[in-house]
């Protein structure tokens, strides 16, 4: 079953509105919002440039480390056996709910980035011992002529 295209502007808008809605009663601290609006702030530079793979990179790591800073935020400050208000109800609420929208928004985005052009390659650089280096070609340096003579050519006869 195919997932419908959903547009960045909806994914950011309905973001913003949690994140907005998040900060409404003052229960989380000031990083919440900070971290959240600079992620959104990343998708804007997505939208603006459509054919960029860094903004939709930066945008969609962002919105990964956010699930993990949106966690330990709400963890550590949702109040423990105290009254809340229905405004503090509301926005810890609206603070779970984008949080669990999260996974879903970046796999839409990671469907944007994939239609963009981007690859989803690990490569940390460094090559082991028995890989194969035949396929690298170097073009900057000509080709050294060998020091020893080919196996296939017959040694020349003295004279």
């Amino acid at each position: 079953m195919e997932l419908p295209a959903v547009n960045l502007k909806a994914i950011i808008l309905v973001h913003w509105l949690l994140t907005v809605w998040g900060c409404m009663s003052y229960m989380l601290p000031v990083s919440y919002a900070w971290g959240n609006f600079s992620v959104l702030a990343m998708g804007i530079w997505a939208i603006v440039q459509r054919d960029s793979l860094d903004a939709i990179t930066m945008f969609l790591t962002g919105l990964l480390l956010t699930v993990l800073t949106d966690i330990i935020h709400i963890s550590i400050f949702y109040p423990a056996h105290e009254f809340l208000s229905d405004a503090q109800r509301f926005s810890i609420g609206m603070a779970i709910f984008s949080l669990l929208l999260k996974p879903v928004s970046c796999y839409l985005v990671y469907r944007m980035y994939r239609e963009r052009g981007g690859e989803c390659t690990f490569n940390i650089g460094v090559a082991g011992v028995g890989q194969e280096r035949s396929a690298y070609e170097r073009i900057d340096q000509p080709e050294a002529p060998p020091q020893w003579p080919a196996q296939s050519k017959a040694a020349q006869a003295p004279y």
